[in-house]
């Protein structure tokens, strides 16, 4: 129930569903740090309930019997829990679950990226309906509290673009890729057994994950509503190492990058590997960390960094949630922070820019004859269409055979870049589909 404060709390009780990886961190920190977090609330943080299909597998953590259940709906119906975390991840039945309870007058926390990218506005419309708060800063970067910095810390500022790297798999795949010179499917063997990668990684190499949480972002850094199939969404899957060597001898490095920038009305929104220039402290993001570049009219450039994923960092800003809403319930103020930042009634609808019409550096490799006229003759077709060429590389000479010519152009219309690319790929001389990346050197956030 949605207690206030007229009368003195003894305890603020909580409800998990779902006893994973993040869910069994939860339970260790609240079973383990009861203490510190009562010093912190004034009274205890007490967790009563959990649920989850399987009661006997080991999680690593001591949870007594009695507080154990199989039936969600033990949590949800249960009239004294104030607070109910979501755990179990996906759409169905988690959405069920959250709408009831906050239906049920009971606050929310989850860290449900796919869920919130999907249906995060019917969510936040149920709860701003309700009078609840609801938690989700694990969402978007694990233990790192960007979600609470741009709802409060950044609140006075015009969040003018995002630049993320936030999927923790895919930047261990690029880092080790760099470091060592491996392939993508060589690296990508050892994330699984590292436990870096999930069994089926295509949410995190095909950009999927980072779109979901970059949908989130914008939501609550522009105030509008967003979902992540209106993202475009490359993943790392076809770079190679030879792309890596020729970065950086640009100068740059290769990262999965969730991009979003504000311009009035109007916004980019677009997740895939992009070339970042290495002085820049997002591009030394390594490993399987996470590194969130906001910039703001007024605060200039921000950085957010550390583990974006993981039991405890995940069950860390989880537990950070239950803590910032007890305290809510405690003074009687909740809703004291608009869920999406922006108050409901003031959240704006913008276009989102069609692909077509960004505009980038590019980085170019080309699979070329390696024969006179060959460099010319795509120059040309670049020229014609108003692309102009900074710097050249191709190494390997072979005679009569295909090598790799690598380009990287000055700033250009990704229309006009694609229209110049079918017909490159179209040349006799020419075997392969180009490999485009799109390049961002640091200046682009003020443009």
């Amino acid at each position: 129930m949605n207690k206030g404060n007229d009368t003195v709390r003894q305890s603020i009780q909580v409800g998990v569903i779902g006893l994973g990886t993040v869910g069994s961190g939860v339970a260790r920190i609240l079973l383990e740090q009861g203490e510190l977090l009562q010093q912190r609330l004034g009274v205890p943080l007490r967790l009563v309930r959990l649920a989850d299909l399987d009661l006997e597998r080991d999680r690593g953590v001591k949870i007594p019997r009695k507080l154990l259940t199989t039936d969600a709906r033990e949590i949800i119906d249960n009239p004294e829990i104030d607070i109910v975390a979501e755990l179990i991840g996906g759409i169905h039945p988690a959405k069920e679950l959250i709408l009831s309870a906050i239906a049920g007058g009971k606050h929310v926390v989850t860290a449900n990226k796919a869920l919130l990218a999907a249906h995060g506005d019917e969510i936040f419309e149920a709860v701003d309906k309700s009078g609840v708060d609801i938690g989700f800063e694990a969402s978007v970067g694990g233990g790192i509290p960007v979600i609470r910095a741009i709802r409060e810390g950044l609140s006075s500022n015009a969040i003018e673009s995002i630049y993320g790297i936030i999927n923790g798999t895919s930047n261990y795949i690029l880092t080790k890729m760099t470091d060592e010179g491996k392939a993508f499917n060589e690296v990508l063997a050892e994330a699984h057994s590292a436990g870096y990668a999930e069994a089926d990684p295509t949410l995190d190499i095909e950009g999927t994950d980072s779109a979901h949480k970059l949908a989130i972002l914008i939501n609550l850094a522009f105030g509008m509503p967003m979902d992540d199939q209106s993202i475009y969404t490359e993943g790392i899957t076809q770079i190679t190492p030879l792309d890596i060597m020729f970065a950086r001898e640009f100068g740059y490095r290769i990262k999965l990058l969730a991009i979003a920038k504000c311009s009035g009305d109007e916004i980019e929104a677009r997740v895939h590997p992009t070339m970042l220039r290495e002085d820049l402290l997002i591009a030394r993001v390594g490993g399987a960390y996470n590194g969130i570049a906001l910039v703001g009219d007024a605060v200039g450039e921000t950085l957010f960094y550390g583990k974006g994923a993981g039991q405890m960092p995940t069950a860390s800003a989880v537990v950070g949630d239950m803590v910032e809403i007890a305290r809510n319930i405690l003074k009687g103020a909740s809703g004291r922070v608009p869920a999406t930042s922006f108050l409901r009634s003031r959240r704006t609808p913008r276009r989102i820019k069609p692909m077509d019409q960004i505009s980038s550096l590019y980085y170019l490799r080309i699979m070329a004859e390696d024969r006179p006229g060959v460099l010319s003759r795509i120059s040309g077709i670049l020229g014609h269409h108003q692309i102009s060429i900074s710097s050249v590389i191709q190494k390997g000479r072979r005679a009569g055979q295909s090598v790799p010519l690598v380009m990287m152009t000055q700033r250009a219309r990704e229309r006009a870049i694609q229209s110049a690319l079918k017909e490159i790929d179209a040349l006799p001389m020419v075997s392969g589909k180009t490999l485009l990346i799109r390049v961002e050197n640091g200046e682009e956030s003020r443009e």
